[in-house]
């Protein structure tokens, strides 16, 4: 049995996968040029995975004084032009639908959404920092030739927020983004990542240059409290705000934008954003877009490639298979079975007529972190023997103490107050 277990680990430790090859082995995704390029059919595990993921999210984000907000998938062309996004983003949205005889665009992005919720009735000094959250669905055209597994794609989910703060709060926020952002990345075991900061381009920004100057202090003040290393992307900010980003590396070597730290100097002027300030006069807020995962797609794909699909429990859309040695153990097997799902975890049984060597081989290749064996010994005496998939142990053991087991697994995926 032993030599079973380390010929497929080993396998699976010497082959490290891209994602789209590990999709297919954990049944993640999948694309029909029925719907459409670029855009993804979740499987039940891989939606399964996504549901953890964006539970994670929103409970780490209601922590974190961050409110959630849900907003449409469209909205009206007199929308996107006062943000500026016909003029400066057209090209990258789809054409407009017509509704009633006004032309609706698919959104690419929250943002003007988040501003109507902010503007929902006059805001004070005392009101500000305000942080709107939300994980949306968004549309983005991309050219086919770019379009690659998960990580380039048509339709994608953002876990998008807005922090709209005065200009005396905004240093405290834009350190507490950047330490969310790497409390995320720690969370998922995550090290391999750049961190650049992107300034203005000098041909090509709106605002007032001290404005840049000083937001530009601001991020790299927060980058090297945070004590990393990084470059700066001469240029490299939008026309209406600099930036940080932070690219993680994929199997092959290529860097990837997934969190995203972003002034905008364009959208609180264009919507005569405003709070009442000490002095009892109108101010316009400073404002910053943020982005964690930067996509639930894209950060997928990053877990998929740096765990070689090999979760840690508590991120596992199935935690455990159930594996018989022979038929005899069935009743004891639905009995865990039912028993570990009563409790919440998510379990399989292997009831098949495979011999062991093969229902351990297929879950290896699952990537299922635990398997439960049972034989005879087992079934007599109330036990299950657990083989760990990224620990490379096999220990037996009751019952009761295996779900105390999943417990303290799963204590380690709970979010936490970070500020």
């Amino acid at each position: 049995m032993m030599n079973v277990f380390d010929q497929e680990e080993k396998f699976m430790e010497q082959n490290k996968m891209d994602h789209i090859e590990l999709g297919k082995q954990l049944d993640f995704f999948m694309k029909h040029p029925d719907v459409g390029q670029g855009l993804v059919l979740w499987k039940p595990h891989g939606a399964m995975f996504r549901y953890l993921l964006e539970k994670f999210s929103k409970e780490a984000h209601v922590l974190n004084g961050y409110q959630w907000v849900s907003t449409p998938h469209i909205g009206k062309a007199n929308l996107w032009e006062t943000s500026g996004h016909l003029e400066f983003y057209k090209d990258s949205m789809y054409s407009p639908m017509d509704i009633d005889g006004e032309p609706y665009y698919l959104k690419p992005m929250s943002c003007p959404f988040h501003v109507m919720v902010y503007q929902d009735g006059i805001k004070s000094y005392r009101d500000l920092p305000i942080r709107l959250a939300e994980i949306a669905p968004v549309y983005r055209y991309e050219l086919s030739g770019t379009l690659h597994g998960l990580t380039r794609v048509r339709g994608f989910t953002q876990d998008d927020a807005h922090i709209i703060a005065t200009p005396e709060q905004m240093g405290d926020e834009i350190q507490k983004a950047l330490d969310f952002s790497l409390y995320i990345l720690r969370k998922f075991e995550l090290k391999q990542f750049k961190a650049y900061i992107a300034t203005r381009n000098d041909e090509k920004y709106i605002g007032d240059p001290d404005e840049w100057i000083n937001a530009e202090k601001l991020l790299t003040m927060a980058v090297e409290n945070a004590g990393l290393d990084y470059e700066i992307d001469a240029g490299g900010g939008a026309f209406y705000g600099p930036k940080i980003d932070l690219k993680l590396m994929d199997n092959q070597g290529r860097e990837w934008q997934c969190s995203t730290i972003q002034f905008d100097f364009n959208i609180p002027q264009r919507f005569s954003m405003s709070y009442i300030g000490q002095d009892g006069l109108k101010h316009t807020p400073m404002m910053v877009h943020r982005a964690l995962f930067g996509s639930v797609e894209r950060f997928t794909a990053m877990l998929m490639e740096h765990f070689n699909g090999q979760f840690p429990v508590w991120l596992a859309p199935v935690q455990a298979r159930i594996l018989l040695i022979s038929e005899e153990q069935l009743d004891y097997g639905e009995f865990i079975l039912n028993t570990l799902k009563k409790k919440g975890h998510r379990v399989e049984l292997d009831s098949s007529n495979e011999t062991l060597g093969m229902k351990v081989r297929n879950t290896q290749i699952a990537r299922i972190p635990l398997m439960l064996i049972i034989g005879e010994k087992e079934k007599q005496d109330g036990l299950v023997t657990v083989r760990y998939l990224r620990q490379k142990k096999q220990q037996t053991m009751k019952l009761d103490d295996f779900l105390q087991l999943l417990v303290m697994e799963e204590a380690k995926g709970k979010a936490e107050v970070i500020f």
